[in-house]
């Protein structure tokens, strides 16, 4: 039974951001290691080219250390559970295997603390933003991913520089509340999965928002990005907090 659990999201680890890693690292050490359970709800890396990263003399070492930091997580213990961001979809069996986590659906219901719980990346609820839908669609294909992963690891590497650098101006052109999530969306996600409780990123806005669907008060909890200090949510049996470092 999973009493204690952590939520973390949109970390973006990468090679050139030192100071947001060594955090990560920090946090697995010292406060990950007294969970019964860690959460990644995407986003856990900056980008991810495909399960080579591990393995390819051109990959990013930071992959295979990620991976080991949450083998010696798992190892004490802690059940590691990761899903796909927005970012880094591309992540696989590969590295659940180096990593001895396991992959979470979004979404997910879980249990913890006597609540049920729905678990999200949150792009999903911001359908305001129709051209990132209709991108995330394609980009989750099998024909897609089949096609971009057959290509050699530093040309993969150079497609996402280049995606990376025409999202920046195409985010930097919209309005910012169609990046936000869609209030019916979410009333939606409520509905359907018929809880009280979720817990997502995506939208780099860390809050408790308060929502009534269909006459129940429902809670939900976005995580904090690590673009800036970072942090996480706390669930135990006193509640749910969110902790910044």
């Amino acid at each position: 039974m999973v009493k204690r659990a952590l939520f973390i999201s949109d970390l973006h680890l990468a090679g050139e951001r030192p100071a947001t890693n060594e955090q990560f690292f920090r946090f697995l050490q010292e406060e990950a290691v007294r969970a019964d359970a860690l959460y990644v709800l995407g986003d856990l890396f900056e980008y991810w080219a495909g399960d080579d990263e591990l393995t390819d003399n051109r990959g990013d070492p930071l992959a295979a250390e990620v991976a080991s930091g949450f083998k010696a997580l798992s190892k004490e213990g802690v059940q590691v559970w990761v899903m796909h961001g927005n970012r880094d979809f591309l992540v696989g069996k590969g590295f659940f295997k180096a990593s001895g986590a396991q992959f979470l659906d979004d979404p997910t219901v879980v249990r913890i603390a006597g609540k049920r719980v729905a678990l999200l990346h949150g792009d999903t609820l911001c359908t305001d933003d129709e051209d990132y839908q209709a991108w995330r669609r394609i980009a989750r294909s099998d024909a897609w991913q089949k096609e971009f992963l057959a290509k050699p690891l530093a040309a993969r590497h150079e497609a996402i520089m280049g995606l990376r650098e025409k999202s920046k101006e195409v985010i930097a052109a919209k309005p910012a509340e169609i990046m936000d999530v869609n209030q019916a969306a979410v009333r939606d996600v409520f509905r359907h999965l018929k809880l009280r409780h979720m817990i997502h990123g995506h939208t780099y806005r860390p809050a408790r928002h308060e929502h009534v669907v269909d006459g129940a008060h429902c809670e939900r909890w976005v995580l904090p990005d690590w673009y800036g200090r970072g942090g996480y949510l706390a669930l135990d049996d006193v509640g749910p907090r969110l902790v910044s470092f």
